[in-house]
């Protein structure tokens, strides 16, 4: 019995370490693009969760083909949903994604260049172009808060 408890305390604080450490690269990367914001503008007062779920949740119309017809408006939560803390569904091909939230993914925020690449990646596909240092900075503090999944909000 000592040796169950043992292994399951074990277990217990190395996932706890995990997610600290995740949460801890995501708060190095807010601090990296509030930096960077605050060279773009003097005004700039520092990360926002609350414009950063704006951000998340702002549906931006994409265009189709080089006939540029206008698509859907999509918008992070499209595939990621409205809470982050919870499991995704790519819009386009129904597979699932881990979620968002450093939180509940411990693998989200693991490799800060990672990070970058997929910004880059997602925002060209759902914003159409480059995500500002503002709006990245903004986005994790989002992300930070989301801790909770829907199912097992009450």
């Amino acid at each position: 019995m000592k040796t169950a408890i043992s292994i399951a305390t074990i277990l217990t604080i190395v996932i706890s370490v995990e997610v600290l450490a995740d949460e801890n690269v995501a708060q190095q990367l807010i601090e990296r693009y509030a930096t960077i914001a605050k060279m773009q503008d003097a005004n700039y007062a520092g990360p926002s969760a609350a414009d950063g779920k704006t951000f998340f949740n702002r549906e931006v119309i994409q265009f189709s083909g080089a006939s540029k017809k206008t698509a859907k408006a999509i918008a992070c939560a499209s595939c990621h949903t409205a809470n982050p803390a919870d499991v995704g569904k790519h819009i386009a091909t129904g597979k699932k994604i881990p979620p968002l939230s450093p939180i509940v993914n411990a693998k989200r925020f693991d490799y800060i260049e990672k990070v970058e690449k997929q910004f880059n990646k997602h925002c060209h596909e759902v914003v159409g172009g480059d995500c500002s240092a503002l709006e990245k900075a903004n986005y994790i503090a989002f992300l930070l808060e989301e801790k909770t999944p829907s199912t097992n909000k009450k």
